[in-house]
């Protein structure tokens, strides 16, 4: 008997969660051991020092949305605060962060975790972190695609003594570690097991949150105070239909779910009969997408709360009256001038679970002593559209991040999502279109190339005809040609289940070295 398909961003972190299923944990047993090994396994991606999402569905029926993304600071940063940007260059594109102390929000993974176990899981959390702790213990060896993304973020995990002591190699430690390298991390084994054995509290009001709270003299945004008032949010995920789908998303203040919704609303305006049967050579549907992106950044600048950390005011995202606006625009044609990891779960039972975890890329800092890598959510542009300055107090900050979760008319039910900042909702989007719309497999769905168009420029992931490719390029001014796959363009870990008919599907998004295991 089949107990669950996986997929996400490491071997390691699929096995954990593989290793509860087959233990007789659920979809949520197995997701928060693969958060918490994530976080070891995939140390620029995910943190307990982060923040994220989970949209789940219960074999009893109910839906769940948990926000434990991070929060803003109850005080204002210091107009001195430890804070400055940085370059990262993906070759084709370059993207800039800002990292320091000052650019640390107010984590959520550690109480977001032990929330979701606490209301959904079967095991105990012994079971559920002893992956972790011993990957922590035993230590990985780094593969290609963290080589290479260590490679970007050099500079950040490099940036102080702390960080270049853990991520260093070398006797000076003034090189990072690579493709091949041991990297194990004691620290953070040790931090586990209190976690373990004190509970979330550790991290918010005992020794953990002590020693955070301490580095607000040293340019630091996160207080004490701040810590304590943080809590885990339950939500009502957002639910929209496209065709015969049912569709449930990550609800508002996060932004990534509802733009994919908004961006489905228009494309189901239009037809696609028109691209016969292969999509990826319909070049009327890639410019039709290309636009749908383009008027979904505006519409999404036009109905943005900047008081509320760029959250979207929903209600007249979707009014009738805005909705027809951008579908005429569709018609006519008119051309408008971060780290992050994905886990997909459904186990056998009917319990089916999409998270995401973000660090962003990482202030450059550790918590002393813990080895926990520091966010910088508050450098982070996607999240903070309206600059760095005048950030709003004691919000919960919106993110891109958009879990989904996909109820198929036949009884098949999909959880995607995707890593890659402000290319999150544009994957979710093109991954969501190639199943529900063309009827391609998960993996067919997850591996066929795509587009992103932000800033007036189109990025034309490599993998499209040379036809294709050169015809959508005539139709936009501003355009970027990659060579090939590349992380750039996200990493949609994907998942579909039919109890029905007992077929469980798994796609891990190459991209980003992703991973499906079926149980």
């Amino acid at each position: 008997m089949v107990k669950g398909v996986i997929a996400a961003g490491h071997q390691h972190t699929a096995e954990a969660a593989a290793q509860l299923l087959d233990e007789g944990g659920n979809a949520y047993d197995a997701i928060v051991a693969a958060g918490f090994t994530a976080c070891v396994v995939e140390p620029v991606f995910a943190s307990l020092g982060g923040g994220g999402f989970l949209v789940g569905h219960h074999q009893n029926g109910d839906n769940c949305a948990y926000d434990f993304f991070v929060q803003t600071p109850l005080q204002a940063p210091a107009a001195d605060r430890d804070f400055y940007p940085i370059v990262a260059n993906f070759g084709t594109a370059q993207q800039e962060f800002h990292i320091g102390l000052g650019s640390v929000a107010v984590p959520g993974v550690v109480k977001g975790l032990f929330a979701i176990h606490r209301d959904l899981g079967q095991l105990p959390m012994a079971e559920v972190m002893a992956p972790a702790i011993q990957a922590a213990r035993q230590g990985i060896r780094l593969n290609s695609f963290q080589g290479y993304f260590f490679r970007l973020v050099r500079a950040i995990y490099l940036s102080t003594p702390e960080s270049r002591r853990i991520f260093g190699r070398g006797d000076d430690k003034n090189e990072l570690v690579g493709e091949g390298d041991l990297l194990t991390l004691p620290d953070l084994a040790a931090t586990l097991e209190a976690l373990l054995t004190e509970g979330d509290d550790l991290f918010y009001k005992g020794e953990i949150g002590q020693k955070l709270a301490a580095l607000h003299g040293a340019g630091g945004a996160v207080s004490s105070d701040d810590l304590e008032a943080y809590r885990t949010i339950k939500r009502k995920p957002f639910e929209f239909r496209f065709r015969n789908n049912r569709i449930l998303t990550n609800p508002p203040p996060a932004s990534g779910g509802i733009m994919v919704a908004f961006a489905m609303d228009l494309l189901s305006s239009c037809g696609t009969d028109i691209c016969g049967p292969n999509a990826l050579d319909c070049v009327a549907y890639l410019a039709k997408l290309a636009r749908v992106m383009a008027m979904t950044d505006q519409a999404r600048m036009q109905r943005m709360l900047p008081s509320q950390c760029g959250a979207l005011d929903t209600e007249a995202m979707f009014e009738p009256e805005h909705l027809d606006l951008y579908r005429q625009l569709l018609l006519e044609g008119v051309q408008q001038t971060r780290g992050t990891t994905q886990i997909s779960i459904a186990d056998g039972l009917g319990n089916v679970a999409s998270m995401g975890l973000s660090n962003g890329e990482g202030c450059g800092h550790v918590i002393p002593g813990t080895g926990i890598v520091l966010n910088n959510m508050l450098g982070e542009q996607d999240i903070c559209p309206f600059g760095f300055v005048d950030i709003p107090t004691n919000q919960r900050m919106s993110s891109m991040m958009a879990p989904t979760l996909a109820f198929q008319a036949d009884g098949a039910i999909i959880a995607t999502g995707s890593g890659g900042s402000n290319r999150i909702r544009t994957t979710v989007l093109q991954v969501l279109m190639n199943l529900l719309e063309f009827g391609m497999l998960p993996i067919e769905a997850v591996e066929s190339p795509r587009i992103h168009f932000e800033d007036d420029q189109l990025q034309i992931e490599g993998g499209y005809s040379r036809e294709t490719a050169d015809a959508l390029a005539a139709d936009f001014k501003n355009v970027e040609r990659w060579q090939g796959r590349d992380l750039f363009f996200g990493g949609a870990h994907t998942v579909r289940v039919n109890l029905k008919q007992a077929r469980f599907e798994g796609a891990g998004d190459s991209r980003r070295a992703g991973v499906s295991i079926t149980v």
